[in-house]
């Protein structure tokens, strides 16, 4: 049967490549961090990492690696279960009771990854007598979770305060039951920041729920690393909040729903990735604790990404790149063509500098770009160097 597949299979692969869509997967050999071994499928040996979502630098923190050794041996490796079998130890207890009280939530519910959290929330709360108004940016998984749901499908334009309200009126006038807006915290390719204060307002005055998916803001974004909701003083007015274990806090994986209690007590009994995937790694949850102690006990680690972060922002702006405006860690660096994206990227390996090109159909056509990640890892001598290696890879590109 599959020799008849094969032929189309190859066919489409040949276009991706063709189209400039094909993904490489470099090969690593070190753990990650702020400078990694780069073995395979790229310039050999040591590179400064600009493209890893390592926000404050502890995916190889000694404490973190520690908490995670100790996990082992009092935990074990793995569940071999489910949370409702026999996959619940009191670790998973213990570190959704510390994430609910992190994030300002009346609970938490622990996901194999925040994949699995967007593909169990919608679904489980919606029906076809109600409505999702989604902005038009969100992350995939929120899409891919909201087709998993019967609920009708409202979009609104990126960040656009007045779309939304259309939208809201909208699903009004069609008669929803139950209304949700969700939205990214920080939409990933940009690094802008939802405007969660009139979302809410707009929420309340409709009376819909709010949904936001904080990955790329948990841990570092906010006074106390809380997110966006903490950014805008709207902690105790977003309704659910989904988000990563595996970006700033500790960069392995899983994924969690921190919620008012009846939604999370429902996503108990209802959530199909819930119910039907293995419970999280023992050893993440452990070193996740450790996690939330180091953030909890000092704010070092995100003043020393906020100086990276403004420090090759101003820099790049100072040599000429458009940057798009704002202060989040994600800075992209506009390039407009997809093929010089590329080859801009490859350039930068080069020079010792490891980031990627981005093109559509990840961003819009003609939108190209590459898009740099700071790091609390990083010093200011790899910030500047990575400033360095860009004006160096441009007068390359252009000559």
């Amino acid at each position: 049967m599959f020799t008849s597949v094969r032929d189309d299979l190859r066919a489409t692969l040949d276009e991706i490549r063709a189209a400039g869509l094909h993904k490489p997967e470099r090969v690593i050999g070190t753990p990650q961090s702020a400078t990694v071994e780069v073995t395979a499928g790229g310039r050999p040996g040591e590179v400064l990492n600009f493209c890893a979502n390592n926000y404050l630098g502890l995916a190889d923190h000694p404490e973190v690696v520690a908490a995670a050794h100790q996990a082992l041996d009092r935990w074990g490796y793995g569940m071999a279960s489910v949370r409702f079998i026999c996959g619940t130890q009191e670790v998973h207890k213990e570190l959704e009771a510390r994430l609910s009280a992190f994030l300002g939530q009346e609970d938490t519910i622990l996901y194999s990854s925040c994949f699995d959290a967007n593909g169990g929330v919608f679904e489980t709360l919606l029906g076809a007598e109600d409505a999702v108004i989604s902005d038009a940016l969100n992350h995939a998984s929120i899409i891919d979770g909201i087709r998993l749901s019967k609920a009708r499908r409202f979009r609104y334009a990126n960040r656009d305060m007045a779309d939304l309200e259309r939208q809201l009126k909208e699903a009004d006038e069609g008669g929803a039951r139950r209304k949700l807006v969700v939205t990214d915290g920080v939409f990933s390719m940009d690094g802008y920041v939802a405007p969660l204060r009139e979302i809410c307002d707009l929420a309340d005055r409709y009376g819909a729920m709010v949904t936001v998916d904080d990955s790329h803001a948990v841990g570092f974004v906010g006074a106390g690393g809380r997110g966006t909701p903490e950014l805008h003083g709207v902690m105790d007015r977003v309704d659910i909040i989904t988000g990563t274990l595996g970006k700033a806090l500790g960069g392995a994986s899983g994924g969690y729903v921190a919620a008012r209690a009846e939604i999370v007590a429902l996503l108990r009994q209802r959530s199909r990735p819930y119910l039907f995937s293995n419970t999280l790694a023992p050893v993440i949850a452990a070193a996740s604790l450790k996690v939330l102690d180091l953030l909890e006990s000092a704010d070092d680690l995100r003043v020393r990404l906020a100086e990276n972060t403004a420090l090759f922002r101003s820099r790049m702006t100072a040599e000429g790149f458009d940057v798009l405006p704002g202060d989040h860690a994600i800075a992209p660096v506009m390039i407009g063509d997809a093929a010089k994206a590329g080859r801009m990227a490859e350039l930068l390996l080069e020079r010792g500098v490891y980031v990627i090109g981005f093109s559509y159909p990840v961003v819009p056509q003609g939108q190209a770009r590459i898009r740099v990640q700071l790091s609390a890892a990083h010093s200011t001598a790899d910030v500047n160097r990575a400033v360095d290696a860009f004006v160096a890879a441009r007068a390359e590109l252009e000559g």
